[in-house]
């Protein structure tokens, strides 16, 4: 099972957001997370709050798009009765889970209902989440028909015996096909890896990441693999059937793709995220990273509006309960204050490759700065212009970035 929801005060049934939420509201940019939190086979690795046919339990997959869409016609009334302004959405994320279990026309009609009750800004991006083996050509044709604009696939490994530890099912030489499909149904492609996982060589994630570059998607993420306490993996790790991931493989692995994909032309613009151009970024994710405002629909889904972020009840069963009555399925919610706000501005701008204005930092952070030029944590000549930007041994020791740039 996924991990428990983080502690916090308890939500309003009504939902409603206190006065500060609205505050600056018009500046920001508005996006909408559509949680699916189903899954045909539970990945060992997978801490998500996702569940398999079997852990159901009184819930039930072919009503979930009912319900998702029950919950935002009640987000559209909670933000106008918490005062804050009607935005457009600017983006819409399915992500999971695996959203392509649920028929394309269910994606398209929860969709629907976004544009319905919010409206979407002319170039919207719309993205699904997809395993490569729950997707054929016609359902991605229906997505792109019904207003989807961008695909990202789980691709996760080139190589069988890597993704056959993390539990994955699909069979990497379908990859291809699901990318021509995609590009057939006009839909803009993104394909993720993992690495790290245990028995994978670098030899391995070579042959991983020059399959990327090969099947050409105009968008790449790569992300160090996690092994988080309570899963199938942690557990065999535990017991010595699988060695723990390397710190320094790992690293070294970071390095490989940042060179296989830069020769490629690909540019990083987030430390784990890659795009063909500026065009190509997920400006979803870009949205978390700025601090704009998302709507978090779905069990477990998480928000975040001026400061506040709330969570929904997290089984789909209790999920459903709630908003088949009429009230907010959010079950606890946190209000930043000024410095928990101030640390994540810092943690997430540092990440991107836009960077965070120099001047904006603490007196402290602003003297922090020469020491990670010298440390060659910072690239020189984007700090003289203002713009403190990590370079490739920055972004593997971002963590430790920013806690100099916290230092008082």
């Amino acid at each position: 099972m996924a991990s428990a929801l983080p502690l916090g005060e308890p939500a309003p049934l009504d939902g409603l957001l206190p006065p500060s939420a609205a505050d600056g509201a018009p500046d920001r940019a508005f996006g909408v997370y559509v949680h699916v939190p189903f899954c045909r086979v539970r990945c060992g690795y997978c801490d998500f709050n996702t569940y398999t046919a079997g852990e159901l339990r009184g819930a039930r997959q072919v009503d979930y798009a009912d319900h998702a869409i029950g919950e935002i016609r009640i987000s559209r009334g909670v933000l106008e009765a918490s005062g804050v302004p009607a935005r457009r959405a600017d983006t819409v994320f399915f992500g999971g889970g695996t959203p392509t279990l649920l028929p394309a026309d269910d994606l398209v009609r929860m969709l629907a209902a976004v544009r319905d009750e919010f409206g979407l800004a002319p170039d919207a991006e719309v993205t699904t989440e997809a395993n490569p083996d729950s997707v054929g050509p016609d359902d991605l044709r229906r997505l792109a028909d019904g207003g989807f604009t961008r695909v990202s696939f789980g691709m996760q490994s080139a190589v069988p015996h890597v993704l056959a530890a993390l539990d994955r099912t699909h069979d990497p030489d379908r990859i291809p096909f699901v990318v021509g499909w995609a590009r057939d149904a006009g839909l803009d492609v993104s394909l993720d890896l993992i690495y790290g996982t245990p028995g994978e060589s670098l030899a391995d994630w070579r042959r991983s990441v020059e399959a990327v570059v090969a099947h050409r998607p105009d968008h790449v993420s790569a992300y160090a693999l996690i092994v988080e306490d309570g899963t199938s993996l942690a557990r065999r790790i535990r017991r010595g059937e699988l060695a723990e991931p390397s710190d320094d493989l790992e690293a070294d692995m970071y390095e490989l793709a940042d060179e296989l994909l830069g020769a490629a032309g690909y540019e990083w613009y987030e430390v784990s995220n890659w795009a063909t151009d500026a065009a190509h970024r997920s400006r979803h994710n870009l949205g978390y990273w700025r601090g704009d405002d998302w709507w978090g629909v779905g069990p477990g889904a998480h928000s975040h509006v001026g400061g506040v972020r709330w969570w929904n009840a997290k089984h789909p069963a209790a999920y459903a309960e709630r908003v088949t009555a009429g009230l907010s399925p959010a079950v606890g919610r946190e209000r930043l204050d000024d410095p928990t706000r101030e640390t994540e501005r810092v943690l997430l701008l540092t990440r991107i490759r836009d960077g965070i204005e120099i001047p904006s930092l603490h007196v402290g952070g602003r003297h922090a700065v020469a020491g990670l030029i010298a440390d060659d944590l910072v690239d020189a000549k984007a700090a003289l212009a203002g713009v403190l930007t990590l370079t490739r041994r920055g972004r593997l020791l971002a963590d430790a970035v920013v806690r100099r740039l916290l230092e008082e």
